[in-house]
Formats: structure tokens, sequence, C-alpha cells
């Protein structure tokens, strides 16, 4: 088991929470919530060891296009960064953001 924290600089605040995915063989579940502070905060909790310059990446990716402030926790089980991406924005539609 892996957890890596990410933290990236936010110029809005996301509204509700949301809750997308599950933690089966291959995939993950995302949690968000808003965040206490003007910053996004990610735990990425994975089974899957060595990838963190891949999680990073698609971190990355991604809060270069969203700028609400949450605090996300993934719970990961071996998805992809394509499936990763996916339940990212399924969160994100589902918040109201």
């Amino acid at each position: 088991m892996e957890t890596m924290d990410f933290e990236y600089p936010a110029s809005t605040k996301a509204t509700k929470r949301a809750c997308v995915g599950v933690v089966a063989s291959g995939d993950l579940e995302i949690l968000l919530q808003p965040s206490k502070d003007s910053k996004s905060h990610v735990r990425v909790m994975t089974s899957v060891t060595g990838f963190g310059q891949t999680w990073k990446a698609v971190m990355d990716w991604f809060f270069e296009q969203y700028t609400d402030a949450a605090d996300i926790v993934i719970h990961d089980a071996g998805a992809t960064p394509g499936t990763v991406a996916l339940r990212l924005q399924q969160a994100v539609e589902e918040s109201g953001s």
C-alpha cells in the first residue's frame, strides 16, 4: 500500500461533496468535499506501488483545468491513468463545480 499527498492552489471553492467509483479490481473511488482553505489537497491510497510520477502527472494535468478548492481522497485498486482522469471529472460534475 502506498500513500501520496498532493496540494494545488485554487481560485474558487467546491460547493458540495461527491463520491464516485467503487474500489474493486482495476477501479477506484474518489471522495471530494469542499476544502477548509484556499487550496486543493489530494490523498491517494493505492495498492500498486512505484507509480508516483504517473500519479503526479495525472494530478498536475487535472489541476491545470480544475480550480476549485477541494479535499480529495482517492482509494485505488490499480486503475489506469485514463480511469483516474474520468473519475476525477465525474466527481467534479457530481459536486456541481
